[in-house]
C-alpha cells in the first residue's frame, strides 16, 4: 500500500509534530502551576529527561502520547496501515525506552507518574488532575 501524500507532504507534516510543549503537556503544567507546584521541564539529567520533574517531592511525570507510546487498548492508538512493520518496531523501541528510563529513575529514587494522552481528553480530565495531586504528595 503507497502514501496517500506525495513524500514533501508527508515530511511537512511529520516536521509538525512537536515532542515538547505538547498541549496535553501544557494542561498539567498549567494545572500544577495552579495549585501551588513548581517544576523543571525536560531534565537531561535524569534518565527519559522527564516531561515534567518536581525536585521536592522527588517525582516526575511522563506525559506520553497514546500513538506514539504505544498504548494498549486505547483507541487513539491505531497502527498504519502504510510501513506497519517499520511503525511497529519503531514504537516498540520508545516503549522499550521508557521502560528502562522508569525502572532507572526508580532505582534513583524517583516516583514516576505517567499520564496518557487520553486520559487528558475532556471527559476524563478532571478526574485524572484530580488524582494527580494525590499521586505527588
Amino acid at each position: 500500500m503507497t502514501d496517500v501524500h506525495t513524500k514533501a507532504t508527508r515530511s511537512y507534516n511529520m516536521s509538525r509534530i512537536r515532542g515538547k510543549d505538547t498541549k496535553p503537556e501544557m494542561v498539567v503544567r498549567r494545572f500544577l502551576f495552579a495549585n501551588g507546584y513548581r517544576y523543571r521541564l525536560h531534565d537531561p539529567k535524569l534518565p527519559g529527561k522527564p516531561d515534567i520533574v518536581l525536585p521536592k517531592y522527588k517525582t516526575v511525570i511522563f506525559i506520553n502520547g497514546c500513538f506514539w507510546h504505544g498504548h494498549k487498548g486505547c483507541s487513539y492508538f491505531v497502527l498504519p496501515k502504510t510501513r506497519t512493520e517499520w511503525w511497529l518496531q519503531k514504537i516498540k523501541g520508545t516503549m522499550a525506552r521508557d521502560k528502562a528510563a522508569e525502572v532507572a529513575l526508580n532505582v534513583l529514587g524517583w516516583r514516576v507518574i505517567v499520564i496518557w494522552e487520553c486520559q487528558l481528553k475532556k471527559d476524563n480530565q478532571t478526574i485524572t488532575l484530580s488524582s494527580l495531586l494525590s499521586e505527588i504528595c
